[in-house]
């Protein structure tokens, strides 16, 4: 049997996705005790990077510290991807010397195609069109401040990014509704929505209504900033302040996946308020890549 990748949230069963949520939880509480857990002593992850990263590439190599093993950094500077070499022939020399692979590019397809050619699983760091691995972490923060999220109603407020088209795969896979709410010519790609989990509106407050989690992120992605300006007019109707909040369930809370940029996408009373969990959403990546790289390396 080949080797298992986690590309996007659907590589995953449910129930497996779940069972990762579920131990990224157990792990937090056993690193939080001071127990010692080292089921991949020796073992190697490659990261790749073609964009930068405080967060994701922190929290992997911290993840294989704690686990007892190694995390090698890869930039295109210092590779020879960066001159040129076939992403093929690169997936096939890595997969022969490191355990798992963690890609972070620009192109989708680049991370399907080292996959492909990889020996050993590869994981979805971030890429334009998914961001899977936040995923793990802001469920894994919703299931630890409001219980489980099947049947609840979260709200995406901003563009239709790679985070957004997470979401979407995320509706399905835990069974929760999904409202939007883009500015016209940003929404997500409409062949990822399936069935009725998804549901897209004009108005942020309307997609706030009774939202039990109302998310956002930056209005201009990496790769996109010559956009900022002209985003800032567009974007403007779209960010997430204190009536969006006050339209959502009195519980309700904010994540958004960092970095922000107070006063455009969110104001600050919104992400420094008593509503925010953005700081434990962050300190879940650790956790639920943990989770992840114990799945696909060890296995349940």
């Amino acid at each position: 049997m080949g080797a298992r990748h986690f590309l996007t949230l659907l590589d995953l069963e449910p129930a497996e996705l779940a069972g990762v949520l579920r131990r990224a939880t157990e792990l937090k509480q056993m690193h939080r005790r001071g127990e010692i857990y080292r089921p991949l002593e020796n073992r190697v992850l490659g990261m790749i990077f073609e964009k930068s990263s405080t967060r994701t590439r922190v929290s992997f190599e911290v993840a294989m510290a704690h686990f007892g093993g190694y995390a090698v950094f890869l930039s295109p500077r210092d590779s020879q991807l960066g001159r040129g070499e076939p992403v093929a022939d690169t997936a096939r020399v890595l997969s022969r010397m490191v355990d798992a692979v963690t890609i972070r590019t620009y192109e989708h397809e680049k991370l399907e195609e080292f996959a492909r050619n990889s020996d050993v699983p590869v994981i979805n760091a971030l890429t334009d069109m998914y961001h899977p691995c936040q995923l793990l972490a802001d469920l894994q923060t919703f299931a630890e401040h409001r219980g489980e999220v099947r049947g609840k109603t979260v709200a995406w407020i901003g563009d239709g990014n790679n985070m957004c088209h997470s979401y979407i795969n995320a509706a399905t896979q835990f069974g929760f509704r999904l409202r939007v709410a883009c500015p016209s010519g940003y929404q997500p790609d409409p062949t990822l929505v399936a069935g009725d989990a998804v549901t897209f509106v004009d108005d942020p407050l309307a997609a706030a209504a009774d939202a039990d989690l109302v998310v956002t992120d930056v209005w201009a992605s990496m790769g996109q900033e010559s956009e900022q300006q002209q985003r800032l007019d567009i974007f403007a109707r779209f960010q997430v302040t204190g009536a969006v909040m006050a339209a959502a369930k009195p519980g309700a809370i904010f994540m958004h996946c960092l970095p922000a940029h107070r006063g455009e996408e969110v104001t600050p009373e919104v992400i420094d308020g008593p509503q925010s969990v953005v700081w434990d959403e962050a300190e879940n990546r650790l956790h639920a890549q943990k989770a992840l790289l114990e799945l696909l390396l060890v296995g349940s």
